[in-house]
C-alpha cells in the first residue's frame, strides 16, 4: 500500500461504525492524517468519500495490518464495540506489531478490563460517559459538562445575577466557590480567555473548572 505518512499527528481508526466513524471524522477535521479500517465493505465505501485513506481488512490479522502500514502509526483507536472477540484480538494484533499508543472502546467493565490486560493503553466507555454527562445536566443548572479523571470537570454555566458587571478579581470565585473561570462567551462575539480585570456581562456564558462537586454547587447559584 502507498505510504500513509504514519507519524505523531496521524491516527489509524479501526472500526468505522458510529463511534469510530465520529472519531475518524473529527480527527480529519482537526487536520490529522487518518487511516480508516473496517471489514464491512459498505462502511469502507461510505467512508472512502470522507477520509483520505480507507481500507477493507481483517483487523485481527497482523500481516494485513503490516501491509497497510499500521506499524508506522503512533496512535490507534479501536472503535469495535459489539464484537468483543474481534475487539480484543485487534488490540492484541496492534500490540504485536508495535503500535505505541492504543485507545480502545469497551462496552462493559469486563470488556475494558480484558482490553487493558492485553495491551490497550486507554480504554474508553462512550455510552457510560454520555450517561454520566446527561445525568449531571439533568440534575443541575449547567448548560454543558465534561468530567475528566481525578474528579476534575469543566462546565458551561450562566452568569450569577450577583456577578453581573463585576470583575473576576472582585468576585474572587476561586476563594468563595473553589472554581476557576477559564473564559467568557457572549452571544455573537468570540470566546475570551478570563483575566482578573474582565467585567462579567449579564448575557454571557461562563466556562468554569474545578472539582465536580464545586462546579455543580457554583452552577446552582446561577
Amino acid at each position: 500500500m502507498a505510504d500513509n505518512g504514519g507519524g505523531s499527528d496521524n491516527v489509524v481508526v479501526i472500526g468505522l461504525g458510529r463511534f469510530g466513524g465520529a472519531v475518524a471524522g473529527s480527527l480529519q477535521k482537526l487536520g490529522h492524517e487518518v487511516l480508516g479500517i473496517d471489514n464491512d465493505p459498505k462502511l469502507v465505501q461510505e467512508w472512502s468519500e470522507r477520509l483520505t485513506h480507507v481500507a477493507e481488512a481483517d483487523s485481527t490479522d497482523e500481516e494485513a495490518l503490516r501491509q497497510l502500514g499500521v506499524a508506522d502509526f503512533t496512535h490507534a483507536v479501536v472503535g469495535i464495540g459489539t464484537h468483543m472477540e474481534q475487539s480484543i484480538l485487534t488490540v492484541l494484533a496492534l500490540v504485536e506489531i508495535g503500535v505505541p499508543h492504543i485507545w480502545a472502546k469497551a462496552i462493559s467493565a469486563k470488556h475494558g478490563k480484558i482490553l487493558s490486560s492485553v495491551g490497550a493503553h486507554k480504554v474508553i466507555y462512550p455510552e457510560s460517559a454520555m450517561g454520566d454527562r446527561v445525568a449531571h445536566l439533568i440534575t443541575s443548572r449547567m448548560i454543558d459538562f465534561i468530567e475528566f479523571d481525578d474528579d476534575f470537570a469543566i462546565a458551561k454555566t450562566r452568569v450569577p445575577q450577583a456577578a453581573v458587571g463585576k470583575t473576576l478579581a472582585e468576585l474572587g470565585l476561586r476563594g468563595k466557590h473553589g472554581v476557576t473561570v477559564v473564559g467568557v462567551k457572549e452571544p455573537g462575539r468570540d470566546f475570551e480567555f478570563a483575566t482578573p480585570n474582565m467585567a462579567i456581562p449579564a448575557n454571557a456564558t461562563l466556562i468554569v473548572s474545578g472539582t465536580v462537586g464545586k462546579v455543580q454547587k457554583f452552577a446552582a447559584t446561577t
